[in-house]
């Protein structure tokens, strides 16, 4: 028996990272999970190796409103239910603040925070009374890095939302949770290095892990199996709260 037997669940940006590591644990526990992508031939590739059997993958932008519905047209063809939304998907754009554009902010906040938000409302139809909405943040809804104001802010406003979004939906007994990890090895965290070449990467990676208590990088699984956590049973009595799942980084 999995701990997520005949749930369906939607993770959005589900086509690498913690995203794809999560779908692959989601599946592994019983559960029948939708991805979405912007990328079709990086979709494609985290379909099958997910094992294609249990999963479907959707082309879809999150920041665009007519292709959320796209994908609950899908999901309601196939399913008509859900159980588990993995908000996952976002970008980063960095940018110190004298450089900051209106571009990099439209593109920030249409995916990180316009994207969370009609996500999980056009959901609502079709999720189950007693579901599990899950909100991807980062430790930077509490910390301020070098050129990272504009997601530091989106990632602040979904947190925001699930606290309000706990009491919105308490009467169906939907909880809402925001899960907020750490440096993980992924695609993502690279970006979020600024290195010019190999070697100052190599350096700034050496620097930044040295201040984890930890000693270490976190890998995405290590998140898959928190938003498991959040997703299952056994965590029947939780909602509204921020876990963060950073080997320490912002607690100490």
């Amino acid at each position: 028996m999995g701990k997520l037997d005949g749930k369906v669940a939607l993770i959005t940006g589900g086509s690498d990272g913690i995203g794809l590591a999560t779908a692959q644990r989601f599946v592994a526990e019983g559960a029948y999970v939708f991805i979405t992508g912007r990328r079709k031939e990086m979709l494609d590739a985290a379909v099958k190796k997910i094992g294609e059997k249990n999963v479907t993958g959707i082309q879809a932008d999150a920041s665009k409103l007519d292709q959320i519905d796209k994908i609950y047209e899908v999901i309601k063809k196939e399913k008509n239910t859900l159980d588990i939304i993995f908000a996952n998907a976002a970008v980063l754009n960095l940018a110190t603040l004298p450089a900051v554009t209106e571009q990099q902010f439209d593109d920030t906040f249409d995916i990180n925070v316009k994207g969370v938000l009609f996500t999980v409302q056009k959901a609502l139809p079709i999720l189950k009374d007693g579901s599990s909405i899950i909100i991807n943040s980062s430790i930077h809804s509490i910390k301020g890095f070098e050129a990272h104001s504009l997601y530091a802010a989106s990632k602040a406003a979904v947190r925001s939302f699930a606290r309000c979004w706990s009491v919105d939906l308490k009467d169906r007994k939907i909880r809402v949770n925001v899960l907020s990890p750490g440096p993980i090895k992924t695609a993502m965290l690279n970006h979020a290095m600024g290195a010019k070449n190999t070697e100052e990467l190599d350096a700034n990676f050496e620097r930044f892990v040295s201040a984890v208590p930890l000693g270490r990088y976190g890998q995405p699984d290590e998140i898959a199996k928190v938003a498991l956590f959040l997703a299952s049973d056994d965590s029947s009595y939780i909602t509204g709260i921020e876990l963060f799942v950073d080997g320490g980084l912002a607690q100490i």
